[in-house]
């Protein structure tokens, strides 16, 4: 008769294992957490004999989610519920104490949680701890509905399977984790070779805004420039939904307390987790949008605060350690910025310099117009008019001041010529159409043009195009042997566009020497591209964008003033 108990021991011990195994067997495979916690309160709940258990996890709100649930009877927590913590019950009492809990009266139980429990005819329970990582994550409980108390070793059992339930969360949020961390690099990397390869400020501020909003999982993310007399302009934004609290070009007054005010105000970091007390129209929008939380980096470039990058949350408070992610997104939306205004001041610079060698030529020209060449003409007549009367006898002086007179007079056509190359009076009194097609007559290479350009255009641009256009057709008579060309010049979306290609032998390219060097610069002083295409024996293409406004702008809302 003493076999009896010792087997049955036995018995107990093996379902015991088998059942753990079945569960680790499940965390080992990388199951998802939910299968994990599932297959854990089901096991528990049919090895200690209970007619419910349940997992929950407790989350900073105060509250207890269920993330799984079995009963015997059929009626259980449902998973997804949150119950409210306080009063006497399982779910408070292993919350407050960390250590596992017993209740043997659930008469005796008080709070939400217990009158919930009476309801489904609990009379028991014992509850213990799951800890992952040194920190309490949530409750394991059992129950059952006989008014006796569930046996003395239930806690020690059931620590079995809250380790194992442990393990699957901590591996989970392991993979997670690492899975976040992949993807915050790919994300900085997306972002990185935008940078890398110059793009457009905008561009890259709204990528940066995208991918750090998809990133840290937000509802909403913003870019916000910081003007004089404590403004701000938004230059980029993202939201989950599409819409946006503020569009891109608006101008917010500071003030108040909420993130971009904080930031402004202090240069560091900001976060609000309850909007509901901000203030300003900063908060007063981001209430109207939806947000209930933020936190807003600084943007520093080069040691100055320029702006700051804005995350929120509709539901919670972002996590912990969003400030340190969302400070890799804006050093490189920095770096961005002041390469943008380092290439801007660089632009700007040389379109100075150029407009200042075209002020010369125009200095120059009229000197020589009004000066020189209106002297020349004046000895020119006057010897005409000498000749004239000379008297009869003296054809040898005659002939003589012919040959001078005419003399002159090719002097005085050389000069023109010199002139118009320095700066055609016919571009700054009529504009670029009637100058092109008198560069053209003057060329030696028959040109097909097609201007279509209404009005005139920002001198600056006029200038340039006929440059442009005046020194491809020089390098098409020097070094292309072509027997015509075409140009074709034409305005649109705020750039003016010049197509220009000949049928000469090609090969032409920006080695040293080449008048295409000259006009690169020339075109990206405006802040324009030039690009060619000469294949040997196949002709040469040049096509140039020139934009119609300053060459030295960032491609961002200008500063608020």
């Amino acid at each position: 008769m003493a076999v009896l108990p010792a087997r049955a021991g036995n018995d107990r011990i093996a379902e015991e294992q088998a059942a753990l195994r079945r569960v680790a067997t499940l965390v080992a495979g990388a199951a998802a957490p939910e299968a994990v916690f599932a297959a854990v309160t089901e096991e528990a709940g049919h090895l200690l004999g209970a007619h419910h258990a349940t997992m929950s996890r407790y989350d900073p709100d105060g509250t207890a989610r269920v993330v799984a649930s079995w009963s015997a009877t059929g009626a259980a927590f449902p998973v997804g519920t949150r119950l409210p913590l306080g009063g006497r019950n399982a779910h408070t009492l292993v919350f407050q104490t960390r250590q596992p809990a017993r209740i043997s009266d659930y008469a005796e139980a008080s709070g939400p949680t217990g009158n919930t429990a009476r309801e489904f005819g609990l009379r028991a329970s014992v509850s213990v701890p799951v800890i992952v990582e040194c920190g309490l994550w949530g409750v394991m409980i059992v129950e059952h509905t006989r008014e006796e108390p569930l046996p003395p070793d239930t806690e020690a059992r059931l620590t079995g399977f809250t380790e194992l339930a442990a393990t699957a969360i901590a591996n989970a949020q392991a993979r997670e984790e690492l899975r976040g961390f992949a993807e915050e690099q790919a994300a900085l990397r997306r972002v990185a070779t935008l940078v890398a390869r110059a793009a457009p400020p905008a561009e890259v501020l709204t990528a940066v805004t995208e991918e750090a909003g998809r990133l840290l999982h937000a509802d909403y993310a913003s870019m916000h420039r910081y003007g004089p007399g404590a403004t701000m302009t938004v230059v980029a934004n993202w939201s989950s939904t599409g819409a946006a609290a503020f569009p891109v070009a608006t101008r917010v007054r500071l003030g108040g307390r909420n993130v971009s005010t904080l930031v402004f105000q202090t240069g560091r970091t900001a976060r609000i987790d309850d909007l509901s007390g901000g203030s300003g129209p900063v908060a007063e929008a981001g209430r109207e949008f939806g947000i209930g939380a933020a936190v807003g980096v600084p943007v520093n470039v080069e040691g100055r605060l320029w702006g700051v990058m804005v995350v929120g949350s509709r539901t919670e408070p972002l996590p912990a350690g969003t400030e340190a992610r969302l400070a890799g997104f804006t050093e490189l939306a920095a770096t961005a910025i002041a390469n943008a205004e380092a290439q801007a001041a660089l632009t700007a610079s040389r379109a100075r310099i150029v407009a200042t060698a075209d002020a010369t030529r125009r200095r120059i020209e009229r000197d020589l117009h009004d000066g020189t060449q209106q002297r020349l003409i004046s000895l020119a007549l006057g010897l005409r008019a000498a000749q004239r009367r000379l008297p009869a006898g003296q054809e040898d002086v005659a002939a003589q001041w012919s040959r001078t007179a005419q003399g002159l007079t090719d002097a005085i056509e050389e000069l023109r010529e010199i002139a118009c190359g320095l700066h055609p009076a016919v571009l700054e009194k009529h504009g670029l159409a009637p100058a092109l097609r008198e560069l053209v007559r003057r060329g030696s290479v028959p040109v097909k043009l097609d201007v279509q350009v209404s009005g005139r255009l920002p001198e600056p641009v006029e200038t340039a195009a006929y440059y442009t256009v005046s020194e491809a057709l020089t390098n098409t008579a020097k070094h292309a042997d072509a027997t015509t060309a075409a140009i074709e010049v034409a305005e649109s979306g705020g750039v003016l566009r010049l197509h220009i290609s000949d049928d000469g032998r090609g090969g032409a390219d920006f080695s040293d020497g080449s008048g295409l060097v000259g006009l690169k610069d020339r075109v990206e002083a405006r802040g324009g591209h030039l690009q060619v295409r000469s294949p040997p024996g196949a002709g040469t293409t040049l096509d140039v964008e020139l934009p119609l406004g300053n060459p030295g702008q960032l491609g961002l809302p200008a500063r608020s003033s």
